[in-house]
């Protein structure tokens, strides 16, 4: 059982992946740790977690744990994943991991120093929804991509909270812009050339509340839109010669929706629909990831592909302040 020690008590960790990871076949949380003692204990308490420590370095320190998982503000993913390696331990971190594509080569540098395994946590690479889109698209089940469509909105103008405050990393971006990017480059295979965008910010904020962005993948484009201050809507569509999938709920399937990929073909007069109820998309990833620290056999997002990843991102910024395209 791979042990992991959670760094703070944020509310993904709370609701969604220490339930997972007490969930999983071969991890256990052991440790929670916070700059609040007291909160670290009542979180434990919680999730009958048998160590509890008031400061970060104290778990790292700690011969309890074996890996940590990482839900801190995004300002502060870079730092602590590198002080988790060099404290030796594997290192799960919340995305972003990084808001800028070359901050991620000191994190490569300490991963392999240290001969751990650090990933970013994105959940959907180990989804079967998303299993199935790849699946689809491998086998031609569309013909030729030729647009991929998508689309993730929420509404949320709470002051307080870290996705509108610029200097703890927030911004539509790199809270949800990260997945129609990652989705798209996990399931095709294929990177960026050139992006075009527009982004509006909040006067009020500073961060960006709204994205539009065009990617080139030389083959296929990808198109989508995010917002944080918009009505609820998540949607990712692969048109191609063929027929097209559509994947309803695609991020947050436990929380918008059915998980569900529907397959039309090219005369629209045939339908797929593929089911899965109750993935457990965390589940998956914290088995996942402590399959592939064991050597054995997974699959996990690369730091080099986070940081492909993070470099689409960038550009898309990059491209909002000229009129045409950008080199990603």
């Amino acid at each position: 059982m791979l042990r992991f020690g959670i760094l703070s008590t944020a509310k993904i960790g709370r609701e969604l992946v220490v339930p997972a990871i007490q969930d999983a076949e071969n991890a256990v949380v052991t440790a929670i740790a916070s700059r609040d003692l007291g909160r670290a204990r009542e979180m434990a308490d919680r999730f009958s977690v048998p160590h509890a420590f008031g400061s970060y370095e104290e778990m790292l320190a700690s011969d309890a744990i074996d890996a940590v998982y990482i839900p801190l503000p995004t300002s502060q993913h870079v730092e602590w994943s590198i002080k988790a390696a060099n404290a030796g331990k594997h290192v799960l971190c919340e995305k972003p991991i990084a808001l800028k594509a070359d901050e991620i080569d000191a994190i490569i540098e300490a991963r392999d120093r240290n001969k751990v395994l650090v990933t970013e946590a994105y959940m959907v690479t180990y989804a079967p929804v998303w299993l199935k889109v790849r699946e689809l698209l491998a086998e031609g089940a569309i013909g030729q991509l030729k647009m991929v469509q998508g689309s993730f909105t929420y509404f949320n103008r709470d002051p307080g909270n870290m996705r509108n405050i610029p200097e703890l990393g927030g911004g539509a971006l790199p809270d949800i812009g990260v997945y129609p990017t990652i989705t798209t480059r996990f399931v095709t295979g294929k990177e960026p050339v050139r992006v075009q965008s527009t982004i509006e910010r909040d006067p009020e904020f500073g961060t960006d509340i709204y994205a539009s962005v065009k990617a080139d993948f030389a083959d296929f484009e990808l198109n989508f839109y995010v917002s944080t201050q918009m009505a609820n809507r998540q949607l990712m569509v692969f048109h191609g010669t063929d027929g097209f999938i559509e994947v309803k709920s695609p991020f947050n399937a436990d929380r918008w929706g059915a998980e569900e990929v529907e397959l039309t073909n090219r005369g629209h007069n045939v339908s797929q629909i593929f089911r899965f109820p109750d993935s457990r998309q965390y589940k998956l990833e914290a088995e996942a990831f402590a399959r592939a620290v064991a050597g054995t056999k997974g699959e996990v997002v690369t730091l080099e592909s986070s940081k492909a990843n993070q470099k689409l991102i960038d550009a898309i910024y990059r491209a909002a302040d000229k009129d045409g395209w950008e080199a990603v």
